[in-house]
Formats: C-alpha cells, structure tokens, sequence
C-alpha cells in the first residue's frame, strides 16, 4: 500500500457525499469496510450503498473486516491505545488478503475524519507507513446546525467542542455560553442545572429515521432521553450529537 485515504462522508446522506469523494473512490484499489456486529450492520449497509452508487463493479474492489471490539473494562486511555492497535493489525490483514496489488487503499469515514475520530491515529500505527490523505467531509456538527437551521455561535462569541464525558467528569467548560456534545451514550447534559440552558439534540442526522428535538433543558431532557433509549432498542445503535446554549 502506497496511499491510505480516508474520506468523509459525512452523516448518512449519500447526497453529502463530495464529488473528491466519489472521485477518490473510483480510483482506489481496495475500499475498507468495517463490519461492528449484527445489531450495527445497516452502518456497513450505508457504506455499501455509497459505493454502489459510485462504482461501476463494487464487489471487485470492496472488503469488510470485523472491527475489533474496545475492552472497557480497565483504564480507558490504555483500552483505547490497544483497541487502536488491534484495529490497525485488522487493516493490515484485510489488505494482505487482497488477491491483487494494492497501491490506493480507501475507507469511508462518518463525518470529517478530523473531528473526534481516531483513524488518522490508527494510520500512524501502519508499518510500513503509506502516504496518507484526507478527504474532508460534513460533520455531525454541520449536520446539526443545518437541522435545526441555527447558527453554532453568538456573535463574535466562542464556543467548544467537547464529549459527554468530559461533561460528566469536569462540569460545564469554562468562558464559553456554547457547547457542542459529541460521543455522549449516557445523555450527560443530565448531569447540569437544566434551567440554565437551552438544548437542540438530533440523532441519525442526515438519514431518513433522523430525530430532533430542540427546547429549554428542562422541559425536553426527558423526553431526549425517553426517545434516544426507543430509538437505539429499535435500530441496536444510535448516532447522536447536541448543542446547548446558556440561557441568558
């Protein structure tokens, strides 16, 4: 492998799929699939979509993997460092077994791989290290925004991007009234005082089943929670991200 992309695709819609994209794909010699287990397999089936939309023979140059699975139970920054190991060690695999020479390698990336996801970091994991680029895509944040038709930021205000995580463990970030919440599996907007802000949340942005809920935290916190629980039992998985506003 001499060249790794990696390209977003932005949120679920294949019409967000960029024409450096579509155009990435068609060159390459191999298309990395990720496969995360039955209860996430339509994830894949998106994927598959793209890319018979794009291509012209997709089974000749498109092979899953299975992802390998994060351990969670120990200390998260040593779970992480391995799981990103053994998922650079199942790249690997996947391309070796190719059955033919691979110079261009691709895989399709949800949102922008430069927003809170790891597979540049995998890449730098690769030996020998191929040549990799970047093809940008639309983020969940855009996605959200777009939604909701709002604007991410007050005038000439900042604002932060943050994971529900660090919601839970270090409260509300300092000097900014705008927070956009990624990565959150456990609704950590719970965790503040509701009637301080002001909450627009949305889940499987950009595909047909997308959700929006948009209010004052402590009318709506409930019912996010009620309808995120429904949704994931029913799809096995949930993509979500949100904004929350300091009321003023």
């Amino acid at each position: 492998m001499e060249h790794l992309f990696l390209i977003g695709i932005g949120t679920g819609n294949p019409e967000h799929v960029t024409g450096e994209a579509r155009r990435t794909l068609r060159e390459a010699d191999l298309i990395l699939i990720p496969r995360k287990g039955p209860d996430k397999a339509d994830l894949a089936d998106l994927r598959q979509q793209i890319c018979a939309e794009v291509l012209d023979d997709p089974a000749a140059v498109i092979r899953e993997f299975d992802l390998p699975v994060r351990d969670a139970s120990g200390d998260y920054r040593k779970g992480v460092d391995d799981w990103h190991d053994a998922i650079a060690m199942a790249w690997a695999e996947a391309i070796a077994r190719h059955e033919k020479p691979v110079h261009r390698v691709a895989l399709l990336i949800w949102g922008d791989p430069s927003l809170y996801d790891s597979s540049l970091r995998i890449a730098a994991r690769l030996t020998p290290q191929p040549m990799i680029r970047v093809i940008p895509g639309i983020t969940a944040m855009q996605a959200l925004t777009a939604a909701h038709a709002i604007p991410v930021n007050d005038i000439g205000a900042p604002f932060i991007v943050t994971t529900g995580r660090q919601i839970r463990d270090h409260g509300w970030p300092a000097n900014t009234d705008t927070a956009i919440v990624m990565l959150d599996g456990q609704c950590s907007f719970q965790s503040l005082p509701a009637k301080d802000f002001d909450i627009w949340w949305g889940a499987y942005l950009g595909m047909k089943e997308e959700l929006l809920i948009r209010g004052p935290l402590d009318i709506v916190a409930n019912e996010i929670v009620a309808r995120r629980a429904q949704a994931r039992a029913e799809h096995g998985w949930i993509m979500d991200i949100y904004l929350l506003r300091r009321r003023r």
